[in-house]
């Protein structure tokens, strides 16, 4: 869901140090050069959330051209995904050392090449492969196209605006992602959704040459950090996807696991030894914290898992072709910029556990009554049915980020807002893992679909009902 991320990218809660090219006050830039700015980060936005919901749509027809089965198809969506994730703890860091207009010319240049493999991709090993170098650009991008936005517009409310505009421009990416993958699909091929990448990125890249400078900081890179933290994140994922076809009971299941774990324990090991962490462990003593990240895991593992399930359903055992498939998620994702603007005026007049309790219940009564889809339904009735994912998304993100950001220091804002929108990029990456492989068998597709749903429906009473009992009621800030 493209929703709000955070009131401040990554970087601000990395120690400032003395910079070493140019003051760290904003620059100051007239209005012509802070349009520009503007205009660059949210094609990057756009695109990247365009990149997280266009392919689901495409997916039976790269599996009929590529040749590939359930398991190569997931890696697709998740090696993307899984490098977004991944990546996202250390972005902050990097565009702090190198400047965070160049660091956006370094994610937007990379995510663009990606793009023109992924499109001229002659194999699944090929096409995964660029899409998480895909990934791993969009990292980049995400933090620094909202820097960029912080260093250009120093008035609090011109900056607030750009950055719920910025926010728009994501919501929007995703409601049109799937009808435009169908339409690209059936009427140029599958590579077409990549190439739409192209002039996009070029566009962006000429007018990142008019963007000031952006100042350079000394920021600590933890290289054992985000090498653990990847390696885990990614044999955990191969774990799950390939137990689909392997079972649960595998030496290489079992061993990826393991090697998940240990590289778990390095990472929070070097976490706790390090004086400036990349993930300070304090965060998880937060109560708060901890309420908030699994309610974001939960609502990204739905709402992605869902559109991942409900893409397949409607080609492979409806019957639908990819233009009529991706249509199907209008209503749904459309509504959800909406929702977001509804979302803040009701958490100022009730608070906010009141949208974030409610949008986790609606999503998960939503997951209750897509049971009720078969595949011989009316079009209407799936397309009715999954509305309330959408609104149930578009109520609880907002509230969630807003009380996340107020229970920890100011110091720790972006880092917390890092680490929630990682915990969300990894929901959303093992339910296709796990919902792929409950239906990787045909002839028990739908019963796959079944279990995957019930399993959102638990998943989100539980986070529901943590929301509810475990969030502070004055809405206080608790030490971390």
């Amino acid at each position: 869901m493209a929703l709000t991320i955070s009131r401040n990218a990554p970087a601000a809660a990395r120690p400032k140090s003395a910079p070493t090219e140019s003051p760290s006050t904003p620059p100051s830039t007239g209005r012509s050069s802070s349009t520009i700015v503007l205009i660059a980060a949210l094609l990057s936005f756009f695109i990247i959330s365009l990149d997280g919901s266009v392919v689901n749509v495409a997916l039976p027809a790269i599996g009929h051209s590529l040749r590939g089965g359930m398991s190569s198809l997931q890696w697709v969506v998740d090696g993307y995904t899984l490098m977004f994730a991944a990546l996202m703890l250390s972005a902050g860091a990097f565009s702090d050392r190198i400047g965070a207009n160049r660091a956006y010319a370094v994610g937007l240049g990379a995510f663009t090449l990606a793009s023109a493999a992924c499109g001229f991709a002659p194999g699944l090993g090929t096409l995964i492969g660029a899409r998480m170098v895909q990934g791993a650009a969009a990292a980049i991008m995400v933090p620094t196209s909202l820097a960029l936005i912080r260093q250009t517009y120093a008035d609090a409310a011109k900056r607030a605006r750009a950055v719920a505009i910025w926010t728009a421009a994501g919501a929007v990416a995703v409601a049109i992602g799937p009808v435009a993958g169908g339409a690209l699909t059936a009427g140029l091929g599958w590579r077409s959704i990549f190439f739409l990448n192209l002039p996009v990125g070029a566009v962006g890249l000429a007018l990142l040459a008019r963007i000031p400078q952006s100042p350079r900081r000394e920021a600590p890179l933890d290289m054992l950090g985000q090498l653990s933290v990847m390696i885990s994140l990614a044999t955990l994922t191969y774990a799950v996807i390939e137990s689909g076809r392997l079972g649960f009971g595998s030496p290489t299941i079992i061993g990826m696991l393991v090697v998940s774990a240990l590289a778990m324990g390095v990472f929070l090991l070097a976490q706790a030894r390090r004086a400036q962490p990349m993930v300070p462990l304090g965060l998880f003593r937060n109560r708060t914290v901890l309420v908030c990240i699994a309610a974001g895991f939960a609502l990204n593992a739905v709402f992605y898992g869902v559109i991942f399930l409900f893409g397949l359903f409607f080609q492979q055992v409806r019957g639908e072709s990819p233009v009529s498939a991706g249509a199907m998620f209008i209503p749904m994702c459309g509504l959800i910029a909406v929702v977001n603007m509804a979302s803040v005026k009701l958490a100022a007049k009730t608070g906010p556990r009141v949208p974030m309790v409610l949008g986790q219940l609606i999503m998960g009564s939503g997951a209750l009554v897509l049971l009720a889809v078969t595949a011989g339904a009316p079009a209407w009735v799936p397309v009715l049915l999954l509305v309330p994912i959408g609104i149930g998304g578009g109520l609880a993100v907002p509230s969630l980020t807003a009380v996340l950001l107020e229970s920890v220091p100011a110091e720790w804002a972006g880092t917390a807002a890092a680490v929630l929108n990682t915990f969300r990029q990894v929901g959303g990456c093992l339910a296709v893992a796990v919902f792929g492989a409950l239906i990787a068998d045909r002839a028990t597709f739908q019963h796959g679909m079944h279990v995957s749903l019930v399993a959102s429906v638990i998943m989100l009473a539980v986070t529901a009902a943590a929301t509810l009992f475990l969030l502070p009621r004055s809405g206080s800030r608790t030490n971390a």
